[in-house]
């Protein structure tokens, strides 16, 4: 399997993708993802390089977004001053679901960002989608907070506010990875 940029022409094939998840969570009884996701902030992250899939052969099998700052109320001033490198829209296709896919692009983006100079990896789970936030645990993610709806720092509702990190570290992924090497942390 390889690992490449997400291109301006995938941005269907990842409202898709996204669509396929949030219909699999429904069925597991989360509202996670319920709302349909903004096509115009999909194509920024695109455009920022921070979009990756993951295609086995013609197909995509997975996706990932990593970024390099902290969701608006959801970390501290002190933590946001850490490297660190936020994942978000981890998605893996119901076709390739159970190979640990999820688990090894979470240690791809790891590695990444230990190849970045950062020192974390976080990510921010559904307050109440129980079965993720035990998935982290298990990758090896440490539970920071929980922040509950109007509890956000700086204000702000928040649904997707269980928080976790774990230390980045390189990491044997087994993609090929067709990706451009990471900006440094700090480097413009």
């Amino acid at each position: 399997m390889r690992i490449i940029p997400a291109r301006p022409g995938d941005v269907s094939t990842l409202l898709a993708f996204r669509e396929e998840a949030a219909a699999w969570l429904s069925r597991l009884g989360t509202d996670q993802w319920q709302r349909p996701y903004p096509a115009d902030k999909l194509s920024e992250t695109i455009q920022a390089g921070t979009a990756f899939m993951v295609l086995d052969g013609d197909a995509t099998a997975a996706t990932i977004t990593l970024i390099p700052e902290g969701e608006a109320g959801l970390w501290t001033g002190q933590e946001l001053a850490e490297p660190s490198l936020f994942v978000t829209k981890l998605s893996v296709a119901r076709t390739h679901a159970g190979q640990n896919l999820g688990g090894r692009l979470l240690d791809w983006a790891g590695d990444r960002a230990h190849r970045a100079g950062a020192t974390w990896l976080r990510l921010d789970a559904w307050t109440t989608n129980e079965d993720l936030q035990a998935y982290y645990l298990r990758q090896g993610f440490e539970h920071v907070r929980t922040v509950l709806e109007g509890e956000a720092i700086n204000g702000g509702p928040r649904v997707s506010g269980w928080l976790a990190q774990r230390r980045t570290r390189p990491a044997e992924h087994v993609f090929t990875d067709e990706t451009p090497e990471p900006a440094r942390i700090g480097s413009t």
